[in-house]
């Protein structure tokens, strides 16, 4: 097996040097990335080479992962289009232009990805102005607190909540006016 591939064309042995190392960290990360360990590529470059997405965003351009991606596109083009083409030019442009295809893919994902994240965190102040329904009834003037059921984001929260006016019965629906404090609403009937 040594001696085929110490008798290959100098061209043919790079590409399968390249492949085989880069199909090995792949293999790496991609089981590191699905054991939950990979936070981040771990490697940073000293620019930015964002393309598109906040800063914060999940892609950057010059990484080590797409190093890794453009790499292993690159050798098994080579390789696979060795026999097809006779100039070495051609070889490696068509290998490069797979290479550049196979991080654009790679951003294409991760864009998709990133699109699915969303921010479910529940804040408080987000219940101001919406329409709730009283879960347990509030007694009148601040005299106490009752309950009430908001809808925020898709989840049902149950939060305290006081009147300036009349009490209100349990199953009204009111509209909150003010976050009192970190945990009390006031609210009005409508």
């Amino acid at each position: 097996m040594l001696e085929l591939f110490q008798n290959l064309d100098p061209t043919l042995k790079a590409f399968w040097s390249v492949a085989l190392v880069s199909s090995l960290i792949f293999l790496i990360q991609s089981v590191i990335t699905f054991a939950g360990m990979d936070a981040s590529d771990g490697v940073s470059a000293d620019f930015h080479g964002d393309v598109g997405h906040d800063a914060d965003g999940p892609f950057q351009l010059f990484s080590f992962r797409n190093l890794i991606n453009f790499l292993l596109g690159f050798s098994w083009a080579g390789i696979a289009f060795y026999n097809t083409f006779s100039s070495k030019f051609i070889l490696i442009v068509i290998a490069v232009l797979v290479g550049v295809g196979m991080v654009a893919i790679f951003a294409y994902l991760i864009s998709l990805l990133h699109g699915l994240a969303e921010d479910n965190s529940f804040n408080i102040a987000d219940t101001v102005g919406r329409t709730a329904q009283v879960y347990l009834f509030i007694p009148a003037a601040k005299s106490g607190k009752g309950i009430i059921q908001v809808s925020i984001k898709g989840a049902v929260h149950e939060l305290d909540a006081v009147t300036t006016g009349d009490r209100i019965e349990t199953g009204a629906m009111v509209r909150v006016a003010e976050v009192l404090d970190k945990s009390l609403l006031l609210v009005e009937k409508i």
